[in-house]
């Protein structure tokens, strides 16, 4: 690694051997050898003469190194005495440098001092002069002069908050606070004087003495300047007490508006007098305002409770609506600056009224409110309004609104009589096939209404009223959902799911079932789109309400309980229109039943009661889809839930043809197939724009069929020899239930005897049962299905009749 040579001799694995038959390879290059020895020789010896130089070359080296060690001891020695001798001239230079500037520092300290001194000795003769010319100014009321000369008085007295235990410093600012006290009293008098609390009000303008009063008050204590506010303000709304009394007929509701032109004229008659005289950071017309407001609201609130039974909706909503203008007034022309201080209290004021729904109502029976898609992906925060006076004299209004609740309760109550009238009077909405099921108008006018009634609240209170109106929307909604939608569905003899005496009876004899007409149908599917309406829109209506409410009163709105109303009315027509359907089939599965399938002599076209099935979809089908065109996905879950009930049901007709030939086998097995492609094309059917089926409702399809064929597979094969058969059966159906292999051998003709041995093999063949299995005797690779139940149950009958 340290010399890199390509030599052989010098390889790690050098093999002489293979070196010298390199430099021989043939016989004839062996005329060479004394050329190659000399060569070698010639290398050797200069080997030796290398390895010679190198040993003589480190005989001298340690020599060498103690010589070069000695050499660098005495260079460290004579470098530490050199740092020595510079770190003893550096000490010395300090001291030097030390005793140079002690004299600087002390002259720098003498200077500073006297400094402080002079400044402080400025200071106090500013002090003294100032406050000698305070108490002669204030003598004279020069209240301009002693605006200015206060507070530099003040400003030059912090210097000396550290002098204060010196008793002239401490005289002198008593003596300051003296003045200020003594100001204060005075500029107090001359407003009492100026404005008395009695008696009314001067009729000259205001003085300057006054408005330089002001600016003292500035400086002064807080506490003066509020005293002034107070009083004055006081002073200046005391005839709107005397007018507006609560025994006076104008203080009544029906003349609030008589309240706000008062104030508007006073406002715009101080503005002329006394705009002035007050400095403009006091905002004293934004003052008097409020405190106007916080009177104002005290006495409604006193003469509502007083004279609650007189207050009707109308003359309610009229004094609301010309406070809340007021209040809009309000803040167009001032900022709310002085809501936050001592003399007023903010009010607490709501999240704004936004529309909740994305586009106004432009008429009541076509229109359709809609939500905005942004705002039902998750709910905003409630936004502080624009308007900072929101509430503060209408908030009053709100321990009465349950007036205004009572109102709309009767009006919502007297709404949904109108409908259910109206759709007597009207009947079932005519079928309109091309434009698909229409959603009732009644439900748009209801929402429309809902939508006012939520806005028009929103503005008068954001707190228990709208959970109030919140809880009359769902009493009406599930009214809507039960009277309107639900007391309209068509009345069927077996809604309940279950089969009648009645329709055992029409079956028995072979009589059509009652179907639904055309107007019915279009009725049951009009239903189902208007719930499906209300659903969503109730899902947005409760988004909206959480939007208005109250941040504390957010989770008290709950409307889920109506949302499923809404959700079992979507149910109950969908199990109607598959019950419709499913009836119409079953005089076709009857007729299938009883035909003698063992007397089939050839295998033809689709049986007759195939082509009936097939019929009775064809007419029901696209009359449901075309209706139900705006819900896609509940016609998806009429064809699953179709498929689900007639799928079994047709099985279980299947195991009622019996016996059945190896002929007739064949033809069930092409009605089965034929059955089966109608069932997948089921979404479609009729339909000129064919549309691949769901992939949920096509795997129920072909599992069930699928099921029905290998059924008719499995009577079809030989029964000889019984063991091939049984797990030909196994292999087929998976299906490890006794009962549905007894319903086999029965379709394929079997006596009883043969049927016996059978049943015992197949019980032998079948598979372990798992591990923590009950070891039963009748095992299922899956759930119990509605035949196992039946058989069950019909076992256990006879178990009971033969103990009694």
């Amino acid at each position: 690694q340290v010399f890199p040579s390509q030599d052989p001799l010098d390889r790690a694995d050098f093999n002489a051997v293979e070196y010298i038959n390199a430099l021989f390879p043939t016989e004839q290059s062996l005329a060479n050898i004394d050329e190659v020895v000399n060569k070698i020789r010639l290398k050797i010896r200069r080997l030796d003469d290398n390895i010679r130089t190198v040993v003589r070359g480190q005989t001298n080296v340690g020599q060498d190194g103690r010589q070069a060690l000695e050499e660098a001891q005495k260079a460290i020695q004579q470098l530490f005495g050199k740092i020595k001798d510079i770190k003893d001239k550096a000490e010395k230079s300090e001291q030097m440098v030390k005793e140079i500037t002690r004299d600087i520092k002390q002259l720098d300290h003498a200077k500073r001092h006297l400094t402080t001194s002079i400044t402080t000795l400025n200071h106090l003769h500013m002090l003294a002069g100032g406050v000698d010319s305070l108490e002669a100014m204030t003598r004279r009321r020069q209240y301009g002069e002693v605006a200015n000369l206060l507070q530099g008085v003040v400003n030059v007295l912090e210097h000396f908050n550290k002098y204060m235990g010196i008793p002239q410093i401490r005289q002198l600012s008593e003596r300051v606070k003296a003045a200020q006290n003594e100001l204060g009293q005075q500029i107090l008098a001359d407003f009492e004087e100026a404005f008395p609390s009695q008696g009314t009000k001067r009729t000259g303008g205001p003085s300057n003495v006054l408005r330089d009063a002001c600016l003292v008050a500035n400086v002064l204590d807080p506490r003066i300047k509020q005293e002034i506010i107070k009083k004055f303000i006081k002073q200046h709304l005391s005839e709107y007490l005397v007018l507006f009394q609560e025994n006076q007929d104008v203080a009544w509701l029906d003349k609030i508006d008589r309240r706000y032109a008062w104030i508007k004229r006073q406002l715009v008659d101080y503005e002329e007098k006394y705009g002035r005289m007050f400095p403009a950071e006091w905002c004293m017309t934004e003052r008097i305002a409020v405190d106007f407001c916080h009177i104002t609201r005290a006495e409604l609130s006193k003469i509502m409770r007083t004279r609650a039974k007189e207050i009707e909706v109308k003359l309610l909503l009229f004094a609301i609506q010309r406070t809340t203008n007021f209040e809009g007034l309000l803040a167009k022309r001032f900022s709310g600056c002085t809501l936050a201080d001592g003399t007023g209290k903010k009010p607490e004021v709501p999240p704004p009224s936004t529309n909740p729904f994305l586009e106004d109502e432009t008429g009541a029976e076509t229109d359709e409110i809609v939500m905005e898609k942004s705002d039902t992906d998750k709910p905003k925060k409630p936004k502080v309004p624009d308007n900072p006076f929101h509430g503060i004299v209408s908030k009053c209004f709100e321990p009465h609104l349950y007036v205004y609740i009572e109102s709309q309760d009767k009006n919502l109550g007297e709404l949904i009589d109108r409908f259910v009238a109206d759709f007597k009077a009207q009947g079932p909405p005519k079928p309109n096939v091309d434009e698909g099921g229409a959603v009732l108008p009644s439900c748009a006018d209801l929402f429309v209404y809902y939508k006012k009634c939520m806005v028009q609240c929103s503005q008068l209170s954001t707190g228990e009223p709208m959970i109030a109106l919140t809880t009359i929307f769902q009493k009406y909604l599930r009214e809507y959902a039960w009277k309107i939608l639900s007391g309209n569905l068509p009345k069927t003899t077996s809604s309940s799911g279950g089969l009648t005496i009645t329709s055992l009876l029409k079956e028995k004899e072979g009589s059509e079932v009652a179907k639904f007409t055309l107007e019915e149908l279009c009725l049951i599917c009009s239903i189902l789109s208007t719930a499906e309406y209300c659903l969503a829109t109730t899902q947005q209506l409760e988004e909206k309400l959480k939007e208005k409410v109250d941040t504390s009163l957010m989770e008290r709105i709950n409307l889920t309980g109506e949302m499923d109303t809404f959700s079992i009315v979507i149910s109950n027509s969908i199990q109607l229109l598959v019950q419709d359907l499913d009836a119409a089939c079953d005089p076709a599965l009857t007729a299938m039943s009883k035909m003698q399938w063992q007397n089939v002599e050839h295998v033809g076209d689709q049986s007759p009661y195939v082509t009936s099935v097939i019929l009775h979809i064809k007419q029901n089908v696209p009359i449901i889809r075309d209706n139900l065109a705006s819900t896609r996905k509940y016609f998806t879950q009429f064809c699953i839930k179709f498929a689900n009930s007639f799928i079994p049901k047709f099985i279980n007709h299947l195991f009622k043809c019996k016996p059945i030939s190896m002929v007739g086998a064949e033809q069930l097995l092409l009605d089965t197939h034929s059955l089966k492609m109608v069932l997948l094309d089921l979404p479609s059917i009729g339909s000129q724009v064919v549309r691949k089926a769901p992939a949920s409702y096509t795997k129920i399809v072909v599992k069930g069929m699928t099921r029905a064929e290998m059924i008719l597979k499995v009577v079809m094969a030989p029964h000889e020899p019984p063991v091939v058969f049984v797990d030909n059966y196994i292999k087929l159906l998976a299906d490890c239930s006794t009962d549905t292999f007894q319903k086999i051998l029965d379709m394929k003709g079997l006596k009883r005897s043969e049927q016996s041995s059978m049943l015992d093999l197949f019980r032998l063949r079948l598979p372990s049962p798992p591990p923590g299995g009950d070891g039963s005797g009748s095992l299922s690779l899956s759930a119990p299905t509605p035949e196992q139940e039946s058989s069950r149950i019909r076992k256990l009958e006879k178990l009971i009749k033969k103990r009694l």
